[in-house]
């Protein structure tokens, strides 16, 4: 058997602060989660999501050092419609995160936006166009 893709782990310098962004996009994270070192919850397609502070990282990996730059990876997350798309957008800039690119039609039949969690991970949003 082939190793299967099983989990997604982010490193975090702000465990309520991150936890707050992704309970905005309606993932489930349980209540009290933002007191621990590291979080892991199983979206409903079954993939699970972790989030690790850096001194939980540095723990067992003592020479781990923040990432600089633009993030080498996005998270995306389909959206029923281009509307939730634009209200997700609307919801977590308001709440003070960072978007980075603001919902467009992409040419490849998408209503796309990009915002940032904030540790500057990308996170996607997308959803079908009419048509697609």
């Amino acid at each position: 058997m082939a190793p299967q893709l099983d989990l997604i782990g982010t490193v975090v310098t702000d465990m309520a602060r991150t936890l707050d962004f992704y309970r905005r996009l309606g993932v489930d994270v349980p209540a009290g989660a933002e007191a621990e070192p590291h979080v892991e919850i199983t979206l409903p397609n079954g993939l699970r999501l972790a989030w690790d502070t850096a001194e939980m990282v540095r723990s067992f990996h003592p020479g781990w050092t923040t990432p600089a730059g633009s993030p080498r990876a996005n998270l995306a997350f389909r959206c029923a419609d281009p509307a939730e798309v634009d209200r997700y957008w609307k919801e977590l800039t308001g709440a003070g995160y960072h978007g980075e690119l603001p919902p467009w039609d992409a040419f490849w039949g998408q209503r796309y936006a990009v915002l940032h969690d904030p540790d500057g991970t990308g996170v996607d949003l997308y959803a079908p166009l009419a048509g697609n």
